[in-house]
């Protein structure tokens, strides 16, 4: 059985919910996760390389376990930079490898071109680095899906009824294919998506996956990427959001980065795949010099 640790952190803004999984002698692996307004993931499957070095997970802030401030003020990239600088020195991680997941891959990316100090190495899984290019792929999702899903879309963006029922269903319809391909949906995944921050995904995001009007709009740190002179891997699945063409070309423009794809995943190879994404992130990290 390995140790769990749990408790909270303050942060600017309010208290943030950790859980500290393992006590291995290896250099703590700390997750980003998904979203914005997503959660962390009880049943993760990196937990499992607790026994080689610690796994921390966090609900940023307005999520999850965490405080839920409604002040629009506080969803910014910069306060959660700032954050996530927070909780590594509350927790004593001195040094420290870093997987972001998705909305989690634009958190670290941001924080390590604010050039920290002690991190190890840097994961990026199913990322997006630049918002104008993962709405293009979405975009390209879109043509193969049935022609009715698609004009119903395309009717309710038009009208800006994005809240309705028939455009929740037809998004079910792009997330079965792209987000999640489990069928049923894992009861935790369900559960967790009822309990997003819905404010803090429209305000920072948009209505849908591939309907970006949020904040992060204009986000893009391509031409900033080969400032990344860390131990990095880039993965996602073969059907991802996150496609493996726009992934590829992320990890081109960070010197000796490696690449994977999960051949049997979309967007959540941790759900999908879990064995084989546990594996592929604890042989990445074990190939890191001590």
């Amino acid at each position: 059985m390995k140790q769990v640790t749990e408790g909270f952190i303050p942060v600017t803004g309010g208290n943030v919910y950790y859980r500290k999984t393992g006590d291995g002698p290896g250099v703590p692996l700390l997750v980003l996760h998904g979203g914005p307004g997503g959660m962390s993931r009880e049943s993760d499957p990196l937990r499992e390389l607790g026994d080689e070095r610690p796994v921390i997970q966090y609900d940023q802030l307005g999520c999850g376990n965490s405080d839920r401030p409604v002040d629009l003020g506080l969803w910014t990239v910069e306060r959660y930079v700032e954050e996530l600088a927070q909780v590594r020195e509350a927790l004593g991680l001195d040094e420290v490898h870093i997987l972001g997941h998705s909305w989690g891959t634009m958190l670290g990316a941001a924080y390590l071109l604010e050039k920290p100090t002690g991190v190890k190495s840097i994961i990026f899984s199913s990322p997006c680095l630049k918002s104008s290019m993962w709405e293009q792929d979405q975009r390209q999702h879109m043509k193969h899906l049935p022609q009715e899903v698609q004009d119903i879309i395309e009717q309710c963006e038009r009208d800006n009824t994005t809240d309705s029922e028939e455009y929740h269903q037809a998004m079910i319809e792009f997330y079965k294919r792209h987000v999640c391909r489990l069928s049923p949906l894992p009861e935790e995944l369900v559960a967790n998506f009822a309990r997003s921050n819905r404010q803090i995904y429209g305000y920072m995001w948009g209505a849908s996956e591939f309907t970006v009007t949020g904040t992060l709009k204009t986000f893009d740190v391509t031409d900033r990427l080969h400032e990344i002179d860390i131990p990095s891997l880039f993965t996602c699945g073969y059907y991802d959001e996150a496609t493996p063409k726009t992934t590829e070309y992320y990890a081109s423009l960070v010197s000796g980065s490696e690449f994977h794809v999960f051949e049997n995943s979309s967007h959540m190879p941790g759900a999908e795949e879990p064995e084989e994404y546990a594996k592929r992130v604890r042989d990445f990290l074990n190939s890191q010099p001590k």
